[in-house]
């Protein structure tokens, strides 16, 4: 039962093997910490692993719910208040979503990122449908993207079709002024006869409606106005100042187009805001129930373990007795 060949030499026993030789070799035996316990332990060690990154996966939803409903309470407000900017146009203009026209321009609004559901993907299958009602021979139609998430999925197939893009839209609070001053700069860079809108229209925190809005060019108005109907009524109001009718006609599409993004943009970000806190809600309650399945799963393990070894001790004192 010796650890090393001894020789004997006189009275005394010199080893064969060295002190240091010993004791590289017990440096290099394992010690009990890292030595793994069967497989059962190994098992548990698996899920106790799981269940911590369940837990702070819930932790981050349930934070990002929270402030998800801090942003959508500021946000809420405004778009509300926005609200009152475009319907005076839709009671002047009328709202004429199936004009037909030669230049259509569609303005996809989305956000910039995502965990809010399905709100880009609703928005993008909207302008892809607007896109191809209005689709034909002699007719043209380009986009404009406001945020990266319509970006990503619209160029895969209408990368040509792309005028402009715009990320980083919602980085800070938007006001009207910075609204119209892009609004500006997407009219002087795009030929149109008619712009429609695409975005999500905010009702609740689990609701939200795809709607399209249509702002139609002064020389469409016109001839709109001539063919009559909604339009027509336009040449019944008393026109003040040195302007013309073209003129007032151009103003008018500039502001309605200015106010109706506006509106847009505030109307998306609360649905994605609100999108988001149904999706980490729902998030948060998955994780619960995760992890509510992980610790039944590591507690039957933890028991089969400890009764198997409690077999093992207990077949080894009999057979010890036997």
């Amino acid at each position: 039962m010796a650890m090393a060949t001894l020789r004997r030499e006189g009275r005394g026993f010199i080893p064969l093997i060295s002190p240091n030789s010993i004791n590289a070799a017990r440096s290099s035996i394992p010690s009990e910490d890292l030595v793994p316990q069967g497989a059962r332990s190994i098992s548990t060690q698996v899920v106790r692993n799981r269940m911590k990154s369940v837990k702070n996966i819930q932790k981050i939803t349930k934070a990002m719910k929270m402030v998800a409903a801090s942003k959508l309470r500021a946000i809420q407000v405004r778009a509300e208040n926005s609200r009152g900017l475009w319907q005076p146009f839709t009671a002047l203009l009328g709202d004429t979503p199936s004009v037909d026209v030669k230049k259509n321009v569609i303005v996809t609004i989305s956000s910039d990122k995502g965990l809010c559901g399905g709100i880009n993907s609703t928005s993008v299958k909207i302008s892809k449908a607007v896109r191809k009602l209005n689709s034909g021979p002699d007719k043209e139609t380009k986009y404009v993207i406001l945020g990266e998430k319509a970006k990503a999925q619209l160029v895969r197939d209408s990368k040509k079709d792309i005028e402009i893009s715009i990320t980083e839209l919602q980085k800070n609070p938007l006001n009207y002024t910075q609204v119209s001053v892009l609004a500006d700069d997407i009219l002087k860079n795009v030929e149109y006869d008619v712009l429609r809108i695409v975005f999500n229209k905010f009702h609740s925190v689990v609701s939200f409606v795809p709607t399209v809005a249509t702002v139609l060019s002064p020389e469409v108005v016109e001839r709109e106005a001539e063919a009559g109907g909604k339009l027509g009524d336009l040449d019944s109001y008393e026109i003040e100042g040195g302007e013309t009718k073209g003129e007032i006609l151009q103003n008018l599409a500039e502001f309605q187009f200015s106010c109706v993004l506006f509106n847009a943009v505030l109307e998306n970000a609360c649905s994605e805001q609100g999108a988001r806190m149904s999706a980490m809600d729902s998030s948060s309650r998955n994780a619960g129930e995760m992890l509510d399945r992980l610790t039944l799963t590591y507690n039957r393990t933890r028991q089969a373990s400890i009764t198997t070894e409690l077999i093992e001790i207990i077949s080894g004192a009999s057979a010890l007795e036997g």
